[in-house]
């Protein structure tokens, strides 16, 4: 395989830090750049051109599922693979539908960046291994549960405790300090909330979570 040029997006110094220092000995991987939001992912992607960008999900400015949008549209020979911690499926449909090669999450080890590399290097998608356990069992429930009624959606635990929170007309800030996450964290589980529920105000997404008893009113 050739020297594979790679550009690594994320917003955390440490993750920076951590996969160049992984790789670097590889005389195969060449970290050619890096970027601390999805808009300098974008303009570093189309100046250096590299072979393959981690791009992590959550960054400021604009997130990594639309800056592989747009650096795809542009620059479509280019491998893009999810670097992340979120394991739920819909950032990993987002990611792939936008033109990611594959999903790995940020506790992976190293034989498994890897792989995960040399398979989208050769043309194939790859998804970490937790990720595609879940999502084989995500599959194997939603058969089970194929006589469901239509509205009923699969919330994550994660999910449910920011409803319960939001219940509690808790601002985004409150809530990333009581469940120990980031601003930005409890963000994406909003807005991703809102999208799979199909509801447009909180009023609607408090009327659902009553209806299928996440929160009660007293």
């Amino acid at each position: 395989m050739k020297t594979v040029r790679i550009l690594i997006a994320d917003d955390h110094q440490l993750i920076l830090n951590g996969i160049s220092d992984m790789l670097r000995p590889n005389k195969e991987f060449r970290i050619v750049g890096r970027a601390t939001n999805g808009e300098e992912a974008v303009s570093k992607a189309l100046k250096l051109k590299p072979d393959l960008i981690f791009m992590d999900i959550s960054m400021p400015i604009m997130n990594g599922i639309d800056a592989t949008r747009k650096i795809k549209k542009k620059l479509p020979a280019i491998h893009i693979l999810a670097l992340t911690q979120h394991e739920e499926k819909e950032y990993v449909t987002q990611m792939l539908k936008a033109g990611g090669s594959g999903y790995l999450l940020k506790n992976s080890k190293k034989d498994e960046f890897v792989e995960a590399i040399e398979l989208v290097m050769n043309g194939n998608h790859y998804l970490s291994r937790k990720v595609s356990e879940q999502m084989i069992s995500d599959l194997i429930h939603s058969e089970r549960d194929n006589s469901s009624p239509q509205d009923e959606v699969t919330l994550t635990r994660r999910e449910k405790e920011i409803i319960v929170k939001i219940s509690e007309e808790l601002s985004n800030q409150e809530i990333a300090e009581e469940l120990h996450i980031s601003l930005r964290t409890v963000e994406t589980h909003r807005r991703n909330i809102m999208q799979k529920l199909k509801v447009k105000s909180v009023v609607s997404l408090l009327k659902y979570a009553a209806r299928r008893k996440i929160i009660s009113f007293h």
